[in-house]
């Protein structure tokens, strides 16, 4: 039996053990051999960082932060705090789920969640596998998708793994760090608001890709979908640990940033590895959404040092490449990622409007992407581009180190 011997509270006015802990709750904990273990908890608190932080990974995809965080909030001030546990602390024959939405973005924000989709795909998901999950763990970081997990793990009080199957956001369920490695997505089981559900066992994840997109779109075009289920062992192997740690990071920079007066800009990307790419005034906007993803694209009139000069932002659900003076500044799999030029705010390809002033910035991908496998499935050839992938810190250097 664990037993807790030490509690530590830090609020977000506070500094009690700032130093040490970056949750407002954690427990120091003797394990049965008598050793000392961390537990830790994610609040409110953590939950508006986490949210604005995966709002920056999520490369202008990844859902509506505010749609997730305020379900996500109301699921932990209902049933309490949520555990969040390393990939180390799974059992290697430990069985865990993935919980997610899919869907155009721009959908969601129209038509909101009920909220109990992510509890019907969980209790369909364990009658198709006969067991518990052990822990629940997000697929990508990104506005809602990040936030999700801790929906379910609230409501049916089981850790959330700290960790996620791509480092940021892409449009399409085949591009996960599992997949890459083997280790399908299925079977999965989407629900919408109205309570129906749908399982789909497919011969590999790229049909399971169609399969559900298309039933996502008769569904009203968004569904929450329970997937990716797969052993501690597997995911020990092939996720990309600490992601919703970083998010919550990303996001307490960016709000302590603001707080001090500081460049909220310069803050992210610090943190992030990331790199200026263009500063500019949004003057057109294309976007369509098809059922199935928002396609579309931005032009920025450079302004400063930039002035003169025109970017490009193509996405689909997510930034897939930017280009100046048809030039590639940045492409997936490496992160692209609009900030408002004075507070830093990300700004999402759905929040895209003519007249946005901002500043556009690029962030290095998890390494597993930079991999011939990886980029079979997310490089620029994967989304139909004639052209090779270019790190983007490479990118930045020729361009003089924006």
């Amino acid at each position: 039996m664990t037993v807790c011997v030490i509690l530590t509270l830090r609020g977000r006015e506070g500094n009690v053990g700032s130093a040490l802990f970056d949750y407002n709750l954690t427990q120091v904990c003797n394990d049965r051999r008598g050793h000392a273990i961390m537990r830790r908890f994610i609040g409110v608190d953590e939950i508006e960082d986490m949210a604005l932080g995966a709002t920056v990974l999520g490369a202008g995809g990844g859902g509506d932060p505010y749609v997730g965080k305020l379900m996500a909030i109301e699921a932990i001030r209902k049933y309490g705090d949520v555990e969040l546990i390393t990939p180390d602390e799974v059992p290697d024959d430990a069985v865990v789920v993935v919980s997610q939405m899919m869907g155009a973005p721009t959908i969601m924000v129209e038509k909101i969640c009920s909220g109990l989709e992510p509890m019907a795909t969980y209790d369909e998901m364990v009658k198709e596998l006969g067991v518990e999950p052990y822990a629940i763990y997000a697929v990508e970081a990104g506005g809602v998708n990040s936030t999700i997990p801790f929906i379910l793990g609230a409501t049916r009080r089981i850790p959330v793994v700290d960790c996620d199957l791509m480092g940021r956001a892409f449009p399409e369920l085949q591009m996960t760090t599992l997949g890459i490695n083997g280790v399908k997505g299925q079977p999965a089981v989407l629900a919408d608001e109205k309570g129906n559900t749908v399982t789909v066992r497919a011969i590999d994840d790229r049909w399971l890709e169609r399969i559900a997109r298309q039933a996502t779109s008769v569904m009203g075009g968004y569904t929450i979908l329970a997937s990716y289920m797969c052993t501690g062992r597997q995911l020990k192997d092939f996720a990309i640990p600490g992601t919703p740690t970083l998010c919550e990071k990303i996001g307490r920079t960016l709000r302590e940033a603001r707080e001090m007066h500081a460049d909220p800009i310069a803050a992210v990307l610090e943190v992030t590895r990331g790199h200026r790419l263009f500063k500019g005034k949004v003057v057109d906007v294309e976007r369509n959404t098809d059922g199935m993803f928002v396609r579309g694209r931005a032009v920025v009139a450079g302004l400063d040092d930039d002035k003169g000069r025109e970017l490009v932002i193509e996405f689909q659900n997510e930034n897939i490449i930017a280009r100046a003076d048809g030039r590639a500044l940045c492409t997936s799999p490496d992160l692209i990622m609009s900030l408002d030029m004075e507070s830093g705010t990300p700004v999402t390809t759905e929040g895209l409007k003519y007249g946005a002033r901002i500043v556009v910035v690029g962030m290095p991908c998890d390494d597993q992407w930079r991999t011939p496998e990886g980029l079979a499935v997310v490089g620029p050839r994967a989304f139909g581009y004639d052209l090779d992938y270019v790190p983007v810190e490479e990118l930045a250097a020729t361009e003089g180190g924006r």
